[in-house]
């Protein structure tokens, strides 16, 4: 039997967590116009065993609230006692944006295209780059929770870089039905800390300024999930899900005339080439435009308001090489097997 390493104190923003301790921080961001100082809210637990230092961090762009709410119910879940190695809660990145109910910052900059950003930048830069090399750089693995934009919903998903091995493991460990194969952007976290050598996964889940509770299950159960695989926490997966299908490739389906969208497909629908996905219509209805499906695929992402322009994005389509009905049929175990932890996370709170 291998010897239990134990763990050592560990020191953030200048503070020090004790071995089998927790404690909350705040990462002085910036300030308001009145001099009142903006923290990013952060909390740290450091298990009593050696190990990853994993972060699990929200909000980048500050109106996607699903992965606040997911960071929230991990951090009620984690025993600090059985912990081995140290968690990095970060509920809140972009607090600018959180409080403006906004993706951006006050510069109207993408502080996810801003990474490392500058002491010297703009405001988003120097977001950026405190939060980099203050808290980022400490970590040894990375899970970024995100959701679609304002009128944007996503199915549960996860992107990464799959030529990383220890990312693919990730990947894979979380749970999705689907795995996108995607490149690094430059600016982007995923891109920074991908140079350092610190494996990120993007979980995608929902749309901005909303809580989805199955976005938010599927989120705390693959939180879950890969702190298993980093043997961070004890035990196995509960339920054996299938292995995910890495997608080929992804791209959106925009409409070609403005009008109102009548939408004929749903999220995690599988479409073949051809098939109508939606009518565009004038408001009397004397013109209409058929949306067709131009491969055949898995809608991962739509719009949700029903009023588009020339161009807008309309439905966002994955390519499988696996069959696409392979992808469906373990799309709908996965929903069932999320809205069974659903009700046990909800009965669990009204336990307690």
């Amino acid at each position: 039997m291998a010897k239990v390493k134990i763990n050592s104190a560990f020191t953030l923003l200048g503070e020090t967590v004790g071995v089998g301790e927790r404690k909350t921080l705040a990462l002085e961001a910036a300030k308001l116009y009145t001099h009142s100082p903006l923290n990013i809210p952060i909390e740290v637990v450091n298990g009593v065993q050696a190990g990853p230092v994993l972060m699990v961090c929200a909000a980048i762009h500050g109106d996607e609230l699903n992965g606040v709410e997911v960071v929230r119910q991990l951090l009620s879940k984690i025993d600090a006692s059985q912990l081995r190695g140290t968690l990095i809660a970060v509920p809140i990145v972009n607090v600018f944006g959180f409080i403006h109910k906004s993706r951006y910052l006050p510069d109207r900059r993408d502080m996810n295209r801003s990474f490392p950003g500058s002491i010297r930048g703009s405001l988003a830069g120097r977001m950026a780059h405190m939060f980099f090399s203050q808290v980022a750089i400490h970590c040894t693995h990375i899970i970024d929770l995100h959701t679609g934009a304002i009128h944007r919903t996503n199915l549960p998903q996860i992107r990464a870089d799959l030529s990383n091995e220890a990312t693919a493991q990730m990947a894979n460990a979380f749970g999705t039905p689907a795995v996108i194969d995607a490149s690094l952007r430059n600016g982007s976290l995923r891109s920074e800390a991908a140079n350092l050598g610190i494996p990120v996964i993007t979980y995608e889940a929902g749309e901005a300024l909303r809580f989805d509770p199955i976005a938010i299950a599927a989120g705390v159960q693959g939180v879950d999930y890969v702190m298993r695989h980093l043997k961070m926490i004890r035990g196995k997966r509960a339920k054996k899900l299938p292995e995910p299908i890495i997608a080929s490739s992804t791209s959106w389906v925009r409409a070609e005339v403005d009008g109102i969208v009548r939408a004929q497909v749903s999220l995690g629908e599988r479409v073949i080439k051809g098939q109508i996905l939606a009518y565009i219509s004038s408001p009397l209805g004397d013109s209409e435009l058929e949306l067709l499906a131009p491969r055949s695929g898995i809608v991962i992402g739509q719009q949700t308001m029903p009023l588009v322009n020339e161009g807008d994005a309309v439905f966002h389509l994955a390519y499988f090489a696996h069959a696409n009905s392979l992808v469906e049929q373990q799309l709908e175990t996965f929903i069932d097997e999320i809205s069974d932890i659903e009700d046990e996370l909800k009965t669990a709170d009204l336990n307690n």
